[in-house]
């Protein structure tokens, strides 16, 4: 049963090292084994568990759903819902542009897919029509999720506000963490639906084409959300800041015409990104890890099929145990907390984590167990075929897969380190403002983000290390030819990424508890609930409760402490692990190259000169994003205080609807003008590169994936260091409008696009890269084989490299502050 893969040969781990035949020769068919063989303890067959896995989607969906429709039926005040319907309206025409965008950018995607496999590898026009259908499925998968977040959250944020009037705290905080969870649950079974309908119902001459197709449709939907919605968050984010400074003005003031465009902010940069990012994230790493098994098993199909079975099977168990952790969770927040008044926010989410991650360990050991307790190889022995038994594969597997699960939990403890309301390096940063001004807050933040880099990586480093030990064992290295053991690392780290995603629920959760809880501190504002006639008696009229408004925005102040700091653990969590997952993919084109020209390894080496220039020129690209994608925040932003400071009406108390909708569309065009430069060039330099040479491109890839890891850890933190410093002068110092806070004002919005722009694109870029890279390498080597000696690949590479270079003129020289209006000369 043969599927033709012929891009994922190159793309998954070490395929060619495992087919002792052909499995690069010609079109480098793909043995997937029979899944109607397979079968596993008390007769349960392969099918039958992926079928199950089916109905754990739809609960898990279900849950999501559910959880909608619980949160709109929440009490809130007519005021606070008309505020969040206006953000909801606002946040939808934005998703509607990035659509129309999307589908711009899918053109140029299309055109290198249906020149692969229509003309390189000759595939009938049906078959391409259906590959291409697979990666309007994979956008469509990173858009509907983004979508539905945005919607919770919209709905969310104003019961949230609502609640906190009710002075209790607990119900309060779980309100943007059911929120939170239905999206990360919803999100993990919309993936794993589609990638098993894909294995189950797809010809089996179609499944791995539709493979890809689905992967770079979910990874080009992904890093226009992200990119996009990080520009138009901050943009929106500084220019409502700078009011603070410039006009004294409170927090979320209703006059402002910049918070309606903040709120949206919050939803498109920290709900929509992390959302489609996690999606993406999910699907890629699966889908290698499958092909992975297919291939390194080929000579063996039943057990070949055995891990694929397995792999699902302990997708979907993490499904249920991330629900039951959060219910599990539930019970023991509110036997601590619950009625209590004063406690840290923080630690509900923090327990939610651990909880999931001890959890998810122990079902996987036992899952593992149950299905491969007694797995066995056929080996040749004295002449006859005998089966031998791997006693120790079992927990081998399962604690490599632990190192990631853990690492979701270590991670967010070290995060906190840096970026907490309690860290010493936030207070530090609060404390330098309080004599050093603005100056001393910045370098401070500064500090913080580079000291966090160097302990996560050492963090990284151990548990990859680890995972390393585990896969020397001999169980492990047996599933390999002797010859190619030295492939069973890239295998275990693969499997570390996977671990990683086991807690993708709660990782998407805690990470969209930031925007709901940031949308009901603006959302108590913009309403101005306390200055309605009567509002006390008629709240307790009509919702049969005294409001506390003592306490209610010191409470959402808190809780928007908390959203900061697992906004900040979320995201190196998803950059570790897109960096974990291009390291696979990177080893993939070498396998390939190998087999294509027989030398590959000797050209890899660190004194050949092309890899160090692959090196310094992916260190190059990152240092360009991160000034793009900062320039383009910045141009937008001053544009938006233009607009902001000429429109600003002190005689009414609240703005105009006309302006702010006029500061969103100000967002929305330079998050585009900022995406259009960043996309062409990425797209143009892996397009392009690998027409040079493809072991130059290869030292591209890593370049761009540790440079990137290192500058997005501390970009992240150094920003949540600012952010939360800042959160420190307004909710335990309360000198809101003070030096003091003017100083940290200014820090945060340094570390704004720090941490919301720049530092999380990164893994959508990383990722992107790797995987259209390895689809131009193929093409690349297709067309060199087909016309060798031509000056083809050169003329290509040579168009491509100009039109990045162009773009990349264009998003610093035409992203400028218009010379006319700069204040200085």
């Amino acid at each position: 049963m043969a599927r033709n893969t012929s891009f994922y040969r190159g793309a998954i781990l070490s395929a060619a090292a495992f087919s002792a035949t052909n499995a690069f020769a010609g079109d480098a068919d793909i043995n997937l084994p029979s899944l109607q063989d397979v079968t596993f303890y008390g007769g349960l067959g392969g099918r039958a568990i992926l079928f199950a896995g089916l109905i754990i989607c739809a609960i898990g969906a279900a849950f999501g759903l559910l959880q909608y429709k619980q949160t709109r039926a929440l009490q809130v005040h007519k005021s606070m819902g008309d505020v969040s319907n206006i953000i909801w309206e606002t946040c939808k025409t934005y998703l509607w542009q990035q659509g129309k965008f999307l589908a711009a950018l899918w053109l140029l995607i299309a055109v290198c897919m249906i020149y692969y496999f229509k003309c390189l590898q000759e595939k009938n026009f049906g078959s391409v029509l259906v590959i291409l259908a697979s990666s309007i499925l994979g956008i469509l998968g990173s858009y509907g999720v983004a979508w539905f977040g945005i919607r919770i959250n919209t709905t969310a944020n104003s019961r949230a506000a609502f609640a906190s009037l009710k002075g209790n705290s607990l119900k309060t905080l779980f309100i943007p963490l059911q929120a939170g969870m239905s999206i990360g649950l919803l999100l993990v079974c919309v993936e794993l639906a589609c990638m098993t309908c894909i294995l189950l119902f797809v010809p089996q001459e179609l499944a791995g084409p539709c493979f890809i197709g689905f992967a770079i449709g979910e990874s080009l939907g992904a890093s226009v959300l992200r990119i996009g919605g990080g520009i138009f968050t901050k943009i929106a984010d500084i220019g409502s800041d700078l009011m603070k400074i410039v006009f004294n003005l409170p927090e979320d003031d209703p006059k402002n015409p910049g918070v309606i465009a903040d709120c949206t902010g919050d939803n498109a940069g920290d709900s929509v990104g992390p959302t489609a990012d996690g999606f993406e994230t999910y699907g890629v790493t699966s889908v290698a890890l499958i092909a992975f098994l297919a291939l390194a098993l080929v000579a063996s199909p039943t057990l070949g099929g055995k891990l694929i079975i397995w792999l699902f099977a302990i997708q979907s168990l993490m499904v249920l145990a991330s629900l039951g952790s959060f219910y599990f969770n539930l019970a023991v927040a509110s036997a601590r907390y619950g009625g209590k008044k004063n406690f840290n926010w923080e630690a509900p989410l923090t327990d939610l984590v651990w909880i999931t991650s001890i959890i998810s360990i122990i079902v996987c050991f036992v899952a593992t167990k149950l299905l491969l307790g007694n797995f066995s190889i056929p080996v040749m022995k004295d002449g006859v075929l005998k089966d031998m038994p791997l006693a120790n594969l079992w927990w081998v597997l399962s604690a490599i897969i632990a190192c990631g699960t853990l690492a979701g939990a270590l991670i967010m403890e070290f995060t906190k380190i840096f970026v907490s309301t309690g860290s010493r390096h936030v207070r530090e940063v609060t404390n330098a403002s309080g004599h050093g001004g603005a100056s001393l807050n910045i370098l401070s933040g500064l500090v913080a983000g580079n000291f966090s880099a160097f302990w996560m990586g050492l963090v990284i480093l151990a548990l990859m290390f680890t995972s390393f030990l585990f896969s020397q064992n001999a169980d492990f290295l047996a599933l390999l030819p002797e010859k190619f053991n030295f492939a069973a690392p890239i295998f275990a780290f693969g499997l570390v990424a996977f671990g990683f995603l086991a807690m993708a629920p709660v990782t998407i959760a805690v990470d969209s508890f930031g925007p709901v809880t940031d949308n009901a501190q603006s959302v108590y504002e913009l309403s101005r609930i306390e200055s309605q006639p009567d509002i006390g008696a008629e709240i307790e009229k009509d919702f049969g409760f005294q409001p506390n408004f003592a306490d209610a925005k010191l409470e959402l102040e808190k809780g928007d402490g908390a959203g900061n700091t697992f906004k900040a653990t979320a995201k190196p969590v998803l950059i570790g692990t897109a960096v974990v997952g291009a390291t696979t993919m990177i080893f993939g084109i070498i396998m390939l190259l190998e087999n294509a020209f027989g030398d590959a390894i000797a050209h890899l080496s660190l004194v050949q000169p092309q890899i160090i220039f692959g090196l310094l020129m992916g260190g190059a690209v990152i240092y360009w994003f991160t000034g793009a994608s900062i320039q383009a925040v910045v141009t937008g932003a001053y544009s938006a205080v233009v607009f902001i400071k000429k429109n600003l009406k002190f005689d009414s108390h609240t703005a105009s609807l006309a302006d702010s909708k006029k500061v969103v569309e100000i967002c929305t065009v330079y998050a585009q003008r900022g995406l259009i430069n960043i996309f062409i060039v990425v797209f143009a330099f892996a397009l392009g590169l690998p027409f040079f040479n493809p072991y130059f491109f290869i030292g591209y890839l890593v370049g761009i994936a540790f440079f990137g890891l290192f500058q997005a850890i501390f970009m992240a933190n150094a920003g949540g260091a600012w952010d939360n410093a800042k959160k420190i002068v307004e909710v335990d110092l309360k000198q809101k409008g003070t030096p003091l806070h003017a100083a940290t004002v200014v820090g945060d919005t340094v570390g704004d696009p720090f941490k919301d722009t720049s530092s999380v694109a990164m893994n959508p870029i990383i990722k992107f890269t790797t995987l259209f890279g390895l689809l131009a390498v193929e093409i690349a080597v297709e067309l060199k084989k087909k016309n060798p000696g031509s000056c083809l690949s050169c003329v290509i590479g040579s168009v491509c490299f100009l039109v990045a270079l162009i773009f990349v003129y264009r998003s610093f020289y035409c992203m400028r502050i218009p010379a006319a209006e700069a204040p200085v000369k």
